[in-house]
């Protein structure tokens, strides 16, 4: 599938994900059984602009995670994986494929859904496409069986691609435990991590202070050095939580996390206060270590 994408900057997506949302168009293409070359136009963007689309077009005066408008006109009980013919109607010879149609993606909305359900930015980004794709490839979800046929279909494409997902209260819930070991008698700022690899093994740390000061080490890289130590050099996510206050990362931190996980995600926690945010997020124009040198291919 050609996967025709558009970025607005405000909507703060990071270009590190294009491979991954290709990779998921491929795999709802496969799973879908598509014979026929095709292509779609991806927009993504931000709750203002989607409110907007969606006012107009719709006119639903709300701002929603995706919207799908779709080119090819399926009959009942028939989708693109079965009607090569209608996908060819549809072919456009300056792309070299049959354009099915647009999607529209609203990060803002990619952010609290990742936060709400606990689960990965790149996981909601990915359900998201491949939702939108589903629809154009001709399905549905207004009755129950044709929602369970569509959520199946989604969840095979998810499976086939692999995005990793992991609970983030239990993320937060050892954090706030490692936070009960912090050494911190000069600040009297306790700080606990616990930092998720991307072999599924969960780190955790506290913040280690020193009379001198300059040799304390700040819980996140207590956690880092521990996973890294290890054996361990790929990362999903990290919490960190405080009691006083949302504690983000110092920049020192964000630098030497950054050396081995730019995508990472960062879940910060105070009693029930939660946020969250990509390390691009916190660290734009970020730099670290080439891929050869961690060891990956």
């Amino acid at each position: 599938m050609i996967l025709d994408i558009e970025t607005r900057p405000e909507s703060g997506f990071s270009e590190a994900w294009l491979p991954l949302l290709q990779s998921a168009a491929d795999a709802a293409e496969h799973v879908e059984g598509v014979s026929v070359r095709t292509a779609v136009h991806l927009l993504i963007t931000n709750d203002q602009e989607i409110h907007t689309i969606n006012k107009a077009y719709r006119e639903i005066d709300r701002a929603t995670d995706v919207l799908s408008f779709p080119t090819v006109s399926y009959p009942s009980g028939t989708h693109a994986g079965t009607a090569p013919g209608l996908l060819e109607q549809e072919y456009d010879p300056d792309e070299g494929a049959a354009c099915l149609g647009d999607i529209i993606i609203s990060m803002d909305h990619v952010r609290s859904q990742a936060l709400e359900y606990g689960h990965s930015l790149e996981r909601e980004l990915c359900y998201l496409l491949v939702h939108g794709l589903f629809h154009l490839f001709g399905y549905d979800h207004m009755q129950e069986d044709e929602k369970r046929a569509m959520r199946e279909m989604e969840e095979k494409t998810l499976a086939e691609i692999q995005v990793r997902e992991y609970d983030q209260d239990v993320l937060i819930a050892k954090a706030k435990e490692a936070l009960t070991f912090s050494y911190s008698p000069y600040s009297l700022y306790r700080v606990g991590a616990c930092l998720l690899g991307k072999s599924g093994k969960m780190y955790t740390g506290c913040n280690i202070e020193s009379a001198s000061y300059g040799a304390t080490n700040c819980a996140e890289r207590t956690a880092l050095f521990k996973a890294v130590s290890e054996g361990e050099r790929e990362f999903v996510a990290i919490a960190v939580a405080t009691e006083k206050f949302l504690g983000w990362p110092c920049g020192i931190c964000r630098q030497a996390l950054y050396e081995f996980a730019p995508d990472l995600q960062v879940i910060v926690a105070c009693g029930d206060l939660v946020d969250t945010a990509s390390l691009r997020e916190l660290l734009p124009h970020g730099f670290g270590a080439a891929p050869d040198v961690l060891g990956r291919e």
